[in-house]
């Protein structure tokens, strides 16, 4: 990978990584998992071995294992140094995610020890070393000690991580869209935001819409209307300003508590007290974002797939977080500014966070729209992209005029946004 500066193009070149000319078979989960590994470490064929796979349910959209060689007289930690993780991509999902592009997230992030080391690609997936931890759940997500180590890791990936362009990103690869992209419609996704550099989070939306289904007339309305609605979000709040180089940062953009990893031993002194630290895993849709939308979207994953509403963060918890990663943030900066008022800006994120509340269910609306038509995994795609669209019209509608709104009342999740305390 060769950057040019911190807002650089990525030429598209991969690194020296290994390809493994084998895939990940759902219908024969073991054997084909055994097969992958045994390719990347064939030591661990030997008549002291002993591979064993232990499966990761976090997820929604991919495979996740853990594959492990426990050798007589290993110890669990020595055990756990030598584990990897296998990620299948889930069926059909290329339509939706960049994974040459997801490749070179993992690479970026690595060379600011900021991931995993990967170690090699298959036919449908990665294999990369485990980072040991305790993956959260949602409820751990709303702890203060947690939330606050998320701010200061997304503060991290946000100030010192370069965000990848790509000059051309669609002219001689195009994922999905029913494998027939015209130009027209590769034009349109890379110009979608117009003045910024592609690929971006607008981008990747509008992909999105242009990948829907399309079969009866329902589809067809569906899509011109989201379509609408995506135009509209652009023009309200793509040039709006923000944090990084044309309003934009490298973004996680998928932060749910099954993406975030609580270090062991992770504590550090600071002024008497313990401070708790965590990382991230899965970067398939990591790309250049408004950081207001980053948070965002983190915060309404507090809710986890459930979209328990009556638990996403008050007011008073945001500022909380906000704070601690505004004050990461601009401790990390490259290029320090000479002087920052880091409460101004702390206050201006959290207004910029409310702008962008509702964007995260209009994106993950649409998503699981397209999900509903190709996952193979049991769960109710369809009733979540309605859910997740269902928190945007109520973002619309609280924002409306008084005028157009007088009379209407306030859906559940947006009066738990405008909780204070």
């Amino acid at each position: 990978m060769h950057l040019q500066n911190a807002n650089g193009v990525a030429n598209g070149q991969l690194g020296q990584l290994r390809h493994i000319p084998l895939s990940y078979d759902s219908e024969n989960p073991d054997s084909s998992a055994r097969a992958l590994i045994l390719a990347l470490r064939p030591e661990w064929s030997s008549p002291d071995s002993k591979l064993e796979f232990i499966s990761f349910k976090d997820g929604i959209t991919n495979t996740l294992l853990k594959a492990i060689n426990k050798k007589e007289g290993m110890s669990e930690d020595e055990v756990d140094k030598e584990a990897v993780l296998l990620r299948a991509y889930g069926h059909g999902t290329d339509v939706l995610i960049d994974r040459h592009r997801e490749t070179q997230n993992h690479e970026l992030l690595m060379n600011h020890d900021l991931a995993p080391e990967l170690l090699a690609r298959f036919d449908n997936g990665m294999i990369y070393r485990y980072i040991r931890g305790t993956v959260t759940q949602p409820a751990d997500l709303r702890e203060p000690s947690i939330y606050l180590a998320v701010a200061r890791r997304l503060a991290q990936w946000h100030a010192i991580v370069p965000c990848i362009y790509e000059a051309h990103p669609l002219k001689n690869r195009m994922n999905g869209v029913n494998g027939n992209v015209n130009g027209s419609r590769n034009a349109a996704i890379e110009h979608a935001a117009p003045g910024k550099p592609s690929p971006n989070v607008w981008t990747v939306m509008q992909k999105w819409i242009f990948a829907l289904p399309t079969d009866t007339e329902v589809q067809r309305t569906r899509q011109a209307d989201l379509q609408q609605e995506l135009t509209k979000l652009i023009e309200e709040l793509s040039e709006r300003p923000g944090l990084g180089e044309n309003g934009l940062v490298f973004a996680h953009c998928d932060l749910l508590s099954g993406n975030v990893i609580i270090e062991p031993q992770s504590t550090c002194a600071k002024e008497g007290e313990h401070q708790k630290k965590v990382s991230f895993i899965d970067y398939e849709y990591a790309t250049p974002s408004p950081a207001a939308f980053d948070l965002a979207n983190h915060f309404a994953e507090w809710g986890g797939f459930d979209c328990d509403y009556t638990v996403l963060p008050t007011r008073a918890q945001r500022l909380e977080f906000i704070r601690e990663y505004i004050r990461t943030y601009f401790s990390l900066l490259p290029e320090k500014p000479s002087s920052i008022d880091e409460e101004a800006e702390t206050q201006k994120l959290l207004a910029e966070v409310d702008i962008f509340r509702g964007v995260p269910g209009f994106y993950w609306g649409i998503w699981a729209l397209i999900q509903a038509t190709i996952s193979h995994i049991d769960f109710d795609y369809a009733e979540y992209a309605e859910i997740r669209l269902g928190e945007y019209w109520g973002w619309r509608e609280a924002t409306k005029s008084t005028e157009v709104f007088s009379g209407k009342e306030l859906s559940l999740r947006e009066r738990r946004w405008a909780q204070p305390e």
